[in-house]
């Protein structure tokens, strides 16, 4: 069986040269006679993993000195419980509302402060990004909440929100190291790894260390206290050290593949390809308003559900896989992440313009 082009959104494709390496190192990582799966992680060996893991996404990313990066467990999702319970310290927030996980990260938040909501573009079935250059921010709010890129409606904030001063908090799991980011204009910069660094089970914390501290909410558990995690570099319980190996090894390709500059490039391209058949198709139609479309999760529809239905079963027996839209929306969705291939999309375009010929 060869493989098959995973348009998924999260567990996602991963790089092939990653998959190799990793399969080479299976039963035996670098002659220490075992697997990364088998190892200590207070082994002399899985700390140069962690370490050169964060040293790579630092270099990556140019984070600033001032910031911690810590690998966590538990998912974005519990990072929706995380923040206010670290940040919240006047028991106030403002959240802009973009989609299904910025909604459920809203509505944690209101467990343990106000939570304001800022803008939303829920009337219109979140297919745009509303205007936040003049919100309602206020002075007490104790950070702005946003998810830069929506998974599930495809839309990607272009320019980031007028804060007013107030710290930038980002669920950026979806757009994580597709493009370059200017690490210092956030307070705190997060994102589950399994849509465009490793496998499942890790979420990265990028933390303005100012913001780590024994001031917490009254009750917030120890392991969901960023001091916690951050005295003990990522170490206070065991992590999940395979996923993270697999992550430090996704940063040496997006090293080797040019960086993050080179990347936003590749994905540029392959947005295009798709966005552009998109526009002039007569049958299948982008769903999100062009100045705010993602270049990672690009959903479209025909406008029929039977034809939709049976385009996702025959895109599938021809070897694409996963195109099914979220079953929150319906339609189709092809997540583009660094690691599916130019040629991935180009063929996905070239089935979809058969399919439309044939279906007319």
């Amino acid at each position: 069986m060869s493989r098959v082009y995973n348009f998924s959104a999260g567990p996602a494709v991963l790089p092939e040269e990653v998959l190799r390496e990793a399969a080479e190192e299976m039963m035996d990582y670098k002659g220490c006679g075992m697997s990364v799966m088998e190892m200590s992680h207070r082994s002399k060996v899985f700390d140069e993993i962690i370490k050169e893991a964060e040293a790579d996404l630092r270099d990556l990313m140019n984070i600033p000195d001032n910031y911690k990066v810590l690998f966590l467990q538990g998912g974005a999702s519990q990072q929706f419980a995380a923040v206010p319970m670290n940040l919240m310290k006047n028991k106030k927030a403002g959240y802009i509302i973009t989609g299904q996980w910025a909604k459920k990260a809203f509505a944690e938040a209101k467990l343990y402060g106000e939570a304001v909501e800022l803008a939303s573009s829920a009337d219109k079935t979140f297919s745009y990004i509303p205007d936040c250059s003049d919100l309602a921010i206020t002075d007490d709010m104790d950070y702005v909440y946003i998810c830069e890129n929506n998974t599930i409606y495809g839309t990607k904030f272009k320019e980031l929100p007028n804060t007013k001063g107030v710290d930038l908090v980002a669920d950026v799991s979806s757009c994580f190291l597709s493009e370059p980011v200017d690490v210092s204009k956030y307070a705190i910069i997060y994102g589950g790894v399994q849509k465009n660094v490793g496998p499942a089970g890790v979420v990265i914390a990028i933390i303005r260390e100012d913001l780590i501290t024994d001031d917490v909410l009254p009750g917030t558990p120890t392991m969901l206290k960023y001091k916690t995690q951050a005295d003990n570099d990522s170490l206070y319980n065991t992590p999940p050290c395979y996923g993270i190996y697999i992550c430090g090894k996704v940063f040496k390709w997006l090293k080797k593949m040019g960086g993050l500059e080179v990347m936003k490039q590749k994905n540029e391209e392959k947005a295009k390809i798709l966005y552009d058949f998109l526009d002039q198709s007569e049958m299948f139609k982008g769903t999100v308003v062009p100045e705010d479309r993602s270049l990672m999760n690009v959903p479209f529809v025909t406008g029929d559900a039977d034809l939709d239905s049976k385009f996702v079963k025959e895109a599938k027996a021809a070897g694409f896989e996963n195109l099914k839209g979220h079953r929150s929306v319906g339609g189709m969705r092809a997540s583009i992440y660094n690691a599916m291939p130019k040629e991935g999309v180009e063929k996905l375009v070239a089935f979809m313009k058969e399919f439309e010929a044939a279906n007319k």
